[in-house]
């Protein structure tokens, strides 16, 4: 039995954030610099559209996630900030404008995802090749990680969206199997490791992510983490839930920082290569590490 540190002595009422999730303001040149090369090239990132805190240390240090295939998705999840709705037409420009954006910024590794468009046949998937293969042609010292979502089993699409052969393909668990309904209601656990599972057989690194605070169980954790493992894992990231508006589902508990060290133990213990665990880790969080391990 694994004991969890005892943090009784310092309640956290609910509804106040402890001293832990504290971020600074997004300022600075580098800051500056991203923000202005986001807005010229009329371009959409999950740091602002995902409400990340974030977003003022990455942009801070001239990296960004860029999102595409619009800032409107067809999914409800009850955690996600993003807009949901009918999406406008794709734009068959973005690739070039995401390319030259990520080569104005002349970053080293660059972070991609993208709203679920379930109403594409192809789940929007030529724009993820199109993003990515002309990211490499502008930028081929560039390193690419994709954060891709749920393709619901269109697995010749997940084929087009990885073909480009980018260093890291991820695709957010995001939960425990039992509030899979209550937190993803137009997904499904299985699916979603089996989509990490056909990802690891194509020969990619594979990562997912998970947050806590929603009411799971260590157990439930431990279970999520076999069944990754199961299907190819290679990188985990795990982080605090915060609830983006009153219309979202509650955080039911603020994790502590001794906790998510402990997770990070396990994680690894049990065949993950990498685990970046931590109250404010998010996906894309020094996703820069996760590229060789």
């Amino acid at each position: 039995m694994i004991e969890l540190p005892t943090i009784e002595s310092n309640p956290i009422r609910k509804g106040s954030k402890p001293n832990w999730l504290r971020v600074k303001l997004p300022t600075g040149p580098e800051y500056a610099k991203v923000r202005k090369i986001v807005d010229e090239q009329k371009l959409h990132t999950i740091c602002e559209s995902g409400n990340c805190p974030n977003m003022g240390e990455c942009w801070g240090e001239g990296t960004a996630t860029f999102m595409i295939l619009g800032n409107v998705c067809t999914r409800g999840c009850s955690f996600c900030a993003v807009a949901t709705g009918r999406p406008n037409e794709y734009d068959t420009d973005e690739p070039r404008r995401v390319a030259e954006a990520i080569a104005a910024m002349g970053v080293k590794h660059a972070v991609i995802t993208s709203v679920n468009r379930d109403e594409l046949k192809d789940r929007g998937a030529e724009i993820w090749y199109q993003t990515i293969m002309k990211v490499k042609e502008l930028s081929p010292k560039t390193t690419i990680e994709t954060l891709i979502p749920d393709v619901k089993a269109n697995w010749e699409a997940l084929e087009r969206m990885v073909e480009p052969r980018q260093e890291v393909v991820s695709h957010n668990m995001e939960t425990v199997a039992r509030l899979y309904r209550r937190v993803r209601p137009q997904a499904k656990y299985e699916r979603s490791l089996e989509q990490i599972n056909r990802t690891k057989q194509m020969g990619h690194r594979t990562k997912s992510g998970i947050m806590v605070g929603l009411g799971e169980t260590k157990e439930e954790m431990f279970e999520a983490m076999d069944h990754l493992v199961a299907n190819g894992l290679d990188i985990l990231t795990i982080g605090q839930y915060l609830q983006p508006t009153k219309l979202h589902i509650e955080v039911a508990e603020f994790i502590h920082p001794e906790v998510f060290a402990m997770y990070k133990e396990e994680g690894e213990k049990r065949g993950i290569k990498y685990v970046e665990s931590g109250p404010l880790v998010r996906s894309s969080y020094h996703s820069e590490r996760h590229v060789f391990v």
